[in-house]
Order: structure tokens, then C-alpha cells, then sequence
């Protein structure tokens, strides 16, 4: 049964890549992925917050000792409580790659096209295969339009592809009025893969003291549907490849991402709950599937359930939405 496939210009295995996660910290949790069976691995993120304090003793453009800015800049974690400064997290990234074979990615979270993405060549030079970069902005001022936040994510693309050789996935929010025209600008700006999608971490309300606090559960497959329409409508009109992260917890789940369209199968919660050893059950569950169904390649079922051959897609999910709601019953 042959179960590779190829994504950001490395041949793999199999579809199942470790996402970036607390296992990217420590060399023998990295390497006890690849023994477990992952086919690459997404090393955690270094935050633009991390470089840009480093660099310039600021964060969002206001000075960290600057007692007018502390209510602020106090809200973000120390930079001694991250688990490397940025030098050396390249240096971290120089020793996994000595460490393991598998394909390692370095991973950037930020949202603003400025100097800290300079880092990008920083990571690329220490060895890393590719690059994912999260961007991930929640957009608060009423006055900036959806236009300019779009065409800011298209200018980050634009200028790391000038200056990397390394292939450069962008992790994305759904939530943009037209995610495919977005996914368009981004394909056009040189992306080599779209990562769908980064969570939402939404902070509760502490009743006690009436403040917010931060909340972090693991995914469950309960959010795997809206990644897998995203997937479906974007298969085959766009040039990246296309990963799938949240929501794959079990081995239908990713069989059900590659049939819509997956290039990669990118697991975090699942790992987190169950160990390296869970690819395991994810690929033979896989197998068996393509067995069951008398494939012999992985190719032959990625997309059959896209929306590529489908004449109007617009009218295809009104269609389904409204039938949706009509099979309700009691």
C-alpha cells in the first residue's frame, strides 16, 4: 500500500506530520516522534513578541521598561519564560536537524509585515527544511479594513519569498469574509502550502474576580467539518499544497482531510493525548481504508471528495446548508 505523499517539496511516507507543539521543545520528545512514526515535524513557534523585545527592548512598538507601556507589555510573558530566546531556538532548530532524519519545519507566529520576519533567514540558515509561519492577528481597530489586513498577509508572503530558498507554509484563520480569494492572494504571492486552520484561543471570564483568563482545551474532531469544507472547496484551484491541523484526532478523520483534498495531516492534541505512538494507528487505519477500498496509492483517493468537478460551488453550500437545517427532526 503505498501512502506517500509529497508536501512543501519533501517526499513523505505517509500524511502524518507532528504540528507544532510543546513535543518541539526538548530533543528526546522530538526524537520520540520520529520514532513513533511521524513523517516530518512542525517545531513550536518563535513569537514576533519574543524577536522584537529582543531586538529592540520593544513589543508592539512600546518600550518594556516604560512604565506608561507595563500595563501593556506586562500582559505578555516575560522573555525568560519562553522556553528559547531566539538565537537559540536556531540553535535548537541546528541540533534537531542532527538529531533526527525526518524533515524538520521551523515555525514563526506574527501578524505584522515588519523587521522581526528577518528571523525567517535566521531559522533558514540553521537547517531547516521549510518554514511555517502562523498568522495569526486578531484585528480590534474598527478602522482598518478587511482589504488592508488581506493585502498585508500577501506583502509578508512577497518579501519572504524574496529573500528565502526554503519552501514556506502560511497557517491561516478562517475568519475572512472570502477565505478563497485570500487563499488566491496567497497562492499569487509565492505561498508554497496553506495550513487550515489556527485555532481561535478565546479567553473565558473568571466570575470571581471578574477578569479574563486564558483557556487552552485540546481539539476534538467536533471542529474537523469546517476545515474539511475549506479543503474540498479549495482542492485543485489553488497551486499550494494544502495541510490540515485541528481536529484530526482518529484515523477517519484523517482519511476524511485527504479525500477533501490534504496534502499532509498535521496532529497536535491527538499526540498530546495519546503519544507519539498514536501515527501509528493513524497510518495503519489509513491502510486498511485504501485496502478496503482497493487503492493502491494515496493520490487515488486525495480530493474524491472535493468540490473540483463540482459546476457551481456557491450553490452547491447554499444547497447543502439549507438541507441541513431541513433534515432536523424530533
Amino acid at each position: 500500500m503505498d501512502t506517500r505523499t509529497s508536501y512543501l517539496g519533501l517526499s513523505l511516507p505517509h500524511p502524518f506530520i507532528a504540528g507544532a507543539s510543546p513535543y518541539g521543545h526538548q530533543l528526546d520528545t522530538i526524537r520520540r516522534l520520529e520514532d513513533g512514526g511521524c513523517a516530518a515535524v512542525v517545531l513550536h513557534s518563535l513569537f514576533e513578541e519574543q524577536i522584537t523585545a529582543t531586538w529592540t527592548g520593544r513589543i508592539r512598538h512600546m518600550e518594556t521598561d516604560a512604565p506608561e507601556f507595563a500595563e501593556v507589555t506586562g500582559q505578555f510573558p516575560a522573555l525568560n519564560d519562553y522556553p528559547f530566546s531566539p538565537y537559540a531556538y536556531a540553535e535548537h532548530v541546528r541540533r534537531v536537524k542532527a538529531a533526527v532524519a525526518i524533515p524538520v519545519i521551523g515555525s514563526l507566529n506574527g501578524g505584522a509585515a515588519e523587521s522581526w520576519l528577518r528571523f525567517a533567514q535566521v531559522i533558514e540558515q540553521a537547517g531547516a527544511d521549510a518554514l511555517e509561519l502562523n498568522l495569526y492577528e486578531v484585528v480590534t481597530d474598527p478602522q482598518v479594513p478587511a482589504t488592508v489586513v488581506e493585502s498585508n498577509l500577501a506583502d509578508i508572503v512577497r518579501d519572504l519569498k524574496r529573500v528565502l530558498r526554503i519552501p514556506l507554509a502560511i497557517k491561516l484563520s478562517p475568519y475572512f469574509t472570502a477565505f478563497a480569494n485570500v487563499a488566491r492572494q496567497l497562492d499569487e504571492a509565492g505561498a508554497d502550502a496553506l495550513v487550515l486552520f489556527n485555532r481561535f484561543y478565546q479567553p473565558d471570564i473568571d466570575i470571581r474576580t471578574s477578569e479574563a483568563t486564558p483557556r487552552l482545551e485540546l481539539s476534538s474532531n467536533a471542529e474537523l467539518l469546517l476545515r474539511l469544507r475549506w479543503l474540498a472547496i479549495l482542492y485543485g484551484r489553488v497551486r499550494p499544497a494544502l495541510a490540515v491541523t485541528g481536529g484530526v484526532a482518529e484515523p477517519n478523520d484523517g482519511i476524511k482531510a485527504i479525500l477533501a483534498g490534504a496534502d499532509a495531516v498535521q496532529l497536535v492534541s491527538a499526540l498530546l493525548r495519546h503519544g507519539p505512538g498514536h501515527v501509528d494507528v493513524m497510518r495503519r487505519g489509513l491502510e486498511r481504508w485504501m485496502e478496503w477500498n482497493h487503492l493502491s496509492q494515496l493520490d487515488e483517493m486525495r480530493g474524491q471528495a472535493s468540490l473540483q468537478h463540482t459546476k457551481d460551488r456557491s450553490a452547491f453550500e447554499r444547497a447543502n446548508y439549507i438541507r441541513a437545517l431541513q433534515s432536523w427532526s424530533r
